[in-house]
């Protein structure tokens, strides 16, 4: 076994990279990070009727978005691209015909229709399911009978082996049947391939889900039949939902690119998943990505479920939003505005001008998809209301119109436009009024925004200017006459 570490992180093309999925690849990447190893990145394609269009390029956008490189492969331009299972077909079978020809594996001619019928029969006995290995004993013959190769499983005693999180795991060996290596198409299956790469490619510590668990007899009897040595284990936990059931859609398992499109940050994301079966202490919680590859440790990975938790990843993303310096904020602000407005805006989105928007919403922002809805306003016309729309509780349509044609004059003689200046001339004005102040400022609001809740009147006021705030206060004025 190489001196230097070496993980690899090996995903089906089956569908969108799941949570579960992208924390495993998180976790072998810190690790070999943290030891100054190599992380490998390997395309498990091997089952074709499950392989579903566009999945390969939603993994590797994941992997990108996270920042999660990887360190060799073959070369795509200037890049390292993956490794592809399938295009190392000839490995895995002449691996496992050399099986076969040793006697530690056999061709299984039984067709689909025999092994139904055996399942059937195994249910109604109330047996456990698996071959029957009615084809381990049989000549090879020269025919071209369609036939997968099994391999075979000792049926007496147990097999072991370390794991690094769990210690010590035992199976008894009459529980693992003779498991299909090669299929009739030629593909072999995760059994076969996962081991023969993880060899030729030097792995040396194996870190994936705990589901693999009860796979890893399988994986360590094939190392023995041909005489490799064994990577190092570590089963990763379950990952559950706050009700410590399964993950699920409803607790939010969905795609890890679904929570980059909602607007969370990648640096919450890494965050939020590092810690889900992982942990410094028993307080600590938000770490920076260079402090994640500092500490991160096999030891510290827990075997209990880690519980996904979608209210503390809003905070978390909340937090690492208000911990930006305004002017990152900004930047990106002004990528999402760039995508998300029509193009008939009043306004250029400047970034100069969304510098001044920044500081009134970046203490109220929880994921970046809430932008463009809390400032769209600065930009675009506002919606006209009918004039109930506009009428605060406690007015009526007369109340709100005095109002606001009363504000407009005071407008017209403010010393300067600026929220200390508009709040010393609009604020006594309600009194005046014989009005409360969250009426008056309801009915301003709604009149220059468009909305019931923005940031900070006056603030809000002050940004988008005096020309169009007369012009909306107008406007709202011709409605209600």
């Amino acid at each position: 076994m190489p001196n230097q570490v070496r993980v690899r992180y090996a995903p089906s093309p089956t569908g969108d990279p799941h949570v579960g999925n992208i924390r495993t690849a998180l976790f072998s990447w810190l690790y070999a990070r943290h030891t100054g190893g190599q992380f490998i990145v390997r395309i498990e394609d091997t089952d074709v009727s499950r392989t579903v269009e566009g999945a390969l390029e939603s993994i590797l956008g994941a992997l990108e978005w996270l920042a999660l490189d990887w360190d060799e492969g073959p070369r795509v331009g200037g890049n390292y691209g993956p490794y592809v299972q399938s295009e190392r077909l000839h490995l895995y079978q002449d691996i496992a015909e050399k099986l076969v020809a040793e006697d530690k594996a056999y061709y299984c001619y039984c067709t689909s229709e025999r092994l139904k019928l055996m399942r059937e029969d195994q249910t109604q006995r109330k047996q456990p399911p698996g071959y029957d290995r009615t084809c381990r004993d049989l000549p090879t013959t020269e025919e071209q009978i369609p036939h997968v190769i099994r391999f075979k499983f000792p049926v007496d005693g147990e097999t072991s082996f370390n794991d690094l999180i769990r210690g010590e795991v035992k199976f008894s060996n009459h529980t693992v049947d003779d498991f299909v290596m090669l299929k009739s198409d030629g593909y072999p299956t995760y059994h076969l391939a996962n081991v023969v790469d993880d060899h030729l490619m030097d792995i040396t510590h194996v870190l994936r889900a705990e589901e693999w668990l009860s796979s890893t007899p399988k994986h360590v009897k094939i190392y023995d039949a041909l005489g490799y040595d064994p990577p190092l284990f570590a089963h990763l936990p379950l990952i559950l939902g706050p009700d410590r059931s399964k993950l699920s859609k409803r607790h939010g398992e969905v795609s890890v690119l679904q929570y980059r499109d909602m607007g969370y940050l990648p640096e919450a994301m890494f965050n939020f998943l590092a810690l889900l079966g992982w942990s410094l202490d028993d307080h600590t919680e938000l770490m920076s990505i260079s402090e994640l590859i500092e500490n991160f440790s096999i030891e510290r990975i827990g075997k209990a479920g880690a519980i996904f938790s979608l209210e503390k990843l809003t905070w978390m993303n909340g937090t690492y939003i208000r911990q930006m310096t305004s002017s990152d904020l900004s930047k990106r602000i002004k990528s999402i505005l760039d995508t998300t407005l029509p193009d008939k805006t009043i306004r250029a989105i400047s970034l100069d001008y969304i510098n001044a928007i920044t500081p009134l919403i970046h203490e109220r922002l929880k994921t970046m998809s809430e932008v463009t809805e809390l400032v769209d306003f600065f930009f675009l016309d506002i919606p006209s209301y009918p004039p109930e729309g506009l009428i605060q509780k406690g007015m009526d349509q007369e109340q709100t119109l005095h109002a606001l044609e009363t504000t407009l004059e005071q407008l017209s003689s403010i010393p300067s436009w600026n929220a200390e200046d508009l709040e010393n001339v609009l604020r006594p004005l309600a009194e005046e009024l014989q009005i409360k102040t969250g009426q008056l400022f309801g009915s301003i609001r709604l009149a220059v925004t468009g909305k019931k809740a923005t940031p900070p009147l006056f603030e809000t006021m002050e940004v988008l200017g005096e020309y169009i705030c007369k012009k909306r206060i107008n406007t709202t004025i011709d409605s209600l006459q």
